[in-house]
């Protein structure tokens, strides 16, 4: 069993695999009880899906009855550079290291399946083969198999890649291998929760997504609560605060995927260039990019109360320009959140004046709350 579980992490390096670790799977998992109390609190938000596949969800075995054990497989994608660094520039697209490349959902699943029709060639057994795409928790199947730890923030936590590490996995009706799991090396570091712009943990372990800038960025539909407008800062596409900051990232190692390397430009994208997108750019522009899933309207939501926040400090016409003219967008979501990004880049007197003028226009009920028409 050994030799099998050497040459199966041998093939998995040979695909590009940074780690691959085997788990058996336990009767009782700590994990279920701890996604319950997190459904139950409401901590999901609008995420329904998670409520309704919570009972498949819970155990791999809800999932496949014939689940036995599992490989746990990281793909390594370390940035170049440190990931905060953009946050200062406040005219520029902050977007999470993770998806300034190529969607590694498509890359990874196709070494996943490359990997698994070798050992079926070799084994003969059956098995299945998940990237974040089913009702499967892989971070705790992660530590379970000893590529790392659930952090304080909740995310992994790998001692050779620190925050870095994409998750793959491959359940077998059969146990090939078993390894320790890793404990956890938090100790008392809190840098992580310290770290996060809007508040969103409860306490070490326990993180809120309703407060979480990737919750709102990706997930959330419509206009946000103001309080995590003004605290997103130029994060318009998840948030890497929490990842950072962890010490471990002291051993990471930057990534030598080239698919999921930085796109050329994607490190200084400029907000009032992509505030100009309509669908048919939009789609070009993050083609093959998993910001794309998102769709337009909540990206240049997203956008515009990035502008805002770069309104509030810097004077700049060109983003203005590009707001006003967003007024005048099909979707109420753009129309107000570009509303929100003008009223912090302009005086009473000039914001009364471009609302007047909008006002000879319809608006349904959203726009009028940011127009601030039912105050009257």
């Amino acid at each position: 069993m050994g030799d099998l579980a050497a040459s199966i992490r041998q093939q998995a390096q040979s695909l590009g695999f940074s780690a691959a670790r085997f788990a058996a799977l336990p009767d009782v998992w700590a994990a279920s009880e701890r996604l319950q109390v997190f459904v139950e609190a409401g901590f999901h938000g609008d995420m329904a899906w998670m409520e309704e596949t919570l009972e498949r969800r819970k155990h791999p075995r809800n999932m496949w009855n014939g689940a036995q054990s599992a490989l746990v497989l990281g793909y390594n994608y370390g940035p170049e550079s440190d990931p905060l660094a953009l946050l200062a520039q406040t005219d520029v697209a902050n977007i999470s290291v993770y998806a300034r490349g190529d969607d590694y959902h498509e890359l990874v699943k196709k070494k996943l399946k490359q990997l698994a029709t070798w050992i079926v060639s070799q084994t003969g057994c059956e098995l299945k083969v998940f990237v974040d795409t089913a009702p499967l928790m892989e971070k705790p199947l992660a530590a379970l198999a000893g590529l790392g730890w659930q952090g304080k923030h909740t995310n992994l936590v790998s001692r050779e890649f620190g925050s870095w590490l994409f998750l793959g996995v491959i359940l077998f009706d059969r146990v090939l291998a078993e390894d320790k799991p890793e404990r956890d090396h938090c100790g008392s570091c809190s840098a992580c929760l310290e770290a996060c712009p809007t508040d969103a943990f409860e306490g070490p372990y326990r993180l809120d997504a309703r407060k979480c800038l990737s919750y709102l960025t990706i997930e959330y539909r419509g206009p946000w609560p103001e309080s995590f407008r003004q605290a997103m800062g130029n994060r318009i596409y998840g948030c890497d605060d929490c990842l950072a900051a962890c010490p471990w990232n002291k051993f990471a190692q930057e990534t030598h995927e080239i698919k999921l390397q930085a796109r050329e430009g994607f490190e200084g994208l400029k907000l009032v260039d992509l505030a100009e997108l309509d669908d048919p750019s939009f789609r070009v522009l993050f083609s093959k990019s998993p910001v794309k899933r998102i769709g337009r309207e909540s990206f240049l939501r997203n956008v515009h109360y990035a502008m805002g926040n770069h309104l509030k400090r810097c004077d700049d016409p060109q983003a203005r320009a590009a707001l006003v003219r967003n007024l005048a967008d099909e979707s109420a979501v753009v129309r107000g959140s570009a509303v929100w990004a003008l009223r912090q880049g302009l005086n009473a007197e000039d914001f009364a004046g471009v609302r007047s003028e909008y006002l000879l226009h319809e608006m349904d009920e959203s726009v009028k709350v940011e127009w601030g028409v039912n105050d009257e």
